[in-house]
C-alpha cells in the first residue's frame, strides 16, 4: 500500500503545483495590467513589477484549494484515462483507500499551505502595500519595520503601526514653527478616525518655549490631519491577509478595548481552516474521478474543476457573511463550509462503491 500511496500521491501533488502555477501566473498577469493604471513618476514600472511579485505569496495561498482541486482532478483522471484506477479495483483497493492516499498526500498540501499563508505571504503582502503607497502618494517619506514617517505642514508625524478599521498605534507628532524650532511633542498610545478628524487617546504633549518646557496629559484630544484613513488604507494588510499570530494579537488589542472582534475572530479561522479546506477539496476529487469523469477528457474535468472551486468559494463566502450578520460563532462558520465538503465527498464515495 505504500508504493499505492506514493504514486497517487506524487500525481496529485505534481498535479496541483502544475495548476497552481497557472492560476497565480493568470492572477499575477491582470494585477500588472490593473497596476499600469497607477503609473506616475513616483511608482515606476520597476516598483509596479515589485509590487505583483511581492504579493504573488497571497494570491498562490488564495487560490491553493482551487489549484489542489484541479490538481487532483487532473492527476487522477490521468490515472483513470491509462485505466490504471481500474486495476486498482479490480486488485480490491476500495474507492475510500484512494481517497485515504490522496489525503495523505493532502498532509504535505495542507503544511505547504500552513508555511505559505503564515510565513511568506504576510510580510510580503505589507512590504509591497507599503512600497506602493510610497510611491503613490509621496506624503510618507520614510518607513522601515518600525513604522513609518510623514509631513504634515509644519508637523512631522510617526506612526507605528497602522491598524484596520482607521486606526493608529504609537503616534508622535512633531510641532515645528515658521523658524524651524521644535515648538511641541505629542505623543498618543492610540488614536481613531472620527467625523473626518482623528482621535487622539491618553495624550501626553511637551510643549517648548523660551521659559522652558511645559508637559501636559490629557485624556484625548482632536487633531486635523490630511493623513485620512484613505491614505493610510493602503498600509493596512486585511484580515485575511495577516498571519494567524497577527490576527490573534489584533483580536486581543480589541478585547482589551471593547471593541468588536467577530470580523477578525472569523478571518483567523478561515485561516485556520486553510489547510483543511486545501484536504477537502482533494478529497472531493476522488469520487468525480471514479464517477462521472472517469472516461471524459481533460478539458471537461478542468471545466468541472473550476465550477466546484467558484461554487465553493461563492458558498463559502455566503455563509461567513451570514455568520456575521446573525453573530453565528466564528469557528462554526468558518468550518462549516469545510465540513459540508467532507461530508458530500464521503457520501459520494459511499455511493460510488455500490456502483
Amino acid at each position: 500500500m505504500r508504493i499505492i500511496d506514493r504514486y497517487v500521491a506524487r500525481q496529485v501533488i505534481t498535479g496541483s503545483l502544475l495548476a497552481l502555477f497557472v492560476l497565480t501566473g493568470i492572477a499575477v498577469f491582470f494585477t500588472f495590467l490593473a497596476q499600469l493604471g497607477d503609473l506616475n513618476q513616483r511608482y515606476t514600472l520597476g516598483k509596479a513589477i515589485a509590487y505583483v511579485l511581492l504579493s504573488l505569496p497571497r494570491r498562490a495561498y488564495e487560490l491553493l484549494p482551487t489549484a489542489v482541486l484541479l490538481g487532483s482532478l487532473m492527476g487522477l483522471g490521468a490515472l483513470a484515462s491509462s485505466s490504471e484506477l481500474v486495476v486498482l479495483r479490480a486488485a480490491g483497493v476500495s474507492v475510500a483507500r484512494v481517497g485515504l492516499s490522496v489525503l495523505k498526500a493532502g498532509l504535505a498540501v495542507g503544511v505547504f499551505a500552513l508555511l505559505l499563508g503564515e510565513v511568506v505571504a504576510p510580510p510580503g503582502e505589507q512590504y509591497a502595500q507599503q512600497m506602493k503607497s510610497a510611491a503613490m502618494t509621496g506624503a510618507i517619506t520614510l518607513r522601515s519595520r518600525h513604522g513609518f514617517w510623514a509631513r504634515d505642514g509644519q508637523n512631522y508625524v510617526s506612526i507605528s503601526r497602522v491598524l484596520p478599521g482607521a486606526r493608529l498605534e504609537n503616534i508622535v507628532i512633531y510641532r515645528y514653527d515658521d523658524s524651524l524650532r521644535l515648538r511641541s511633542v505629542t505623543h498618543a498610545p492610540h488614536a481613531e478616525f472620527r467625523d473626518g478628524r482623528w482621535l487622539l487617546r491618553d495624550i501626553r504633549q511637551t510643549r517648548f518655549s523660551d521659559a522652558g518646557a511645559h508637559v501636559e496629559v490629557r485624556k484625548q484630544a482632536w487633531w486635523s490631519s490630511i493623513l485620512a484613513p484613505e491614505l493610510l488604507d493602503v498600509l493596512v494588510v486585511k484580515p485575511l491577509h495577516l498571519s494567524a499570530w497577527s490576527l490573534m494579537q489584533y483580536i486581543r488589542y480589541l478585547r482589551l478595548n471593547s471593541l468588536d472582534t467577530q470580523q477578525y475572530s472569523l478571518a483567523l479561522w478561515v485561516k485556520l481552516m486553510q489547510p483543511f479546506t486545501a484536504m477537502a477539496m482533494l478529497l472531493l476529487a476522488v469520487p468525480f474521478v471514479f464517477g462521472s469523469l472517469r472516461s471524459t477528457g481533460a478539458g471537461q474535468r478542468m471545466l468541472v474543476g473550476v465550477l466546484i472551486g467558484m461554487g465553493f468559494h461563492l458558498a463559502s463566502q455566503a455563509i461567513h457573511h451570514t455568520g456575521l450578520v446573525y453573530g453565528a460563532p466564528a469557528a462554526l462558520s468558518a468550518a462549516t463550509p469545510v465540513v459540508l465538503m467532507v461530508l458530500t465527498a464521503w457520501w459520494m464515495m459511499r455511493r460510488t462503491e455500490r456502483v
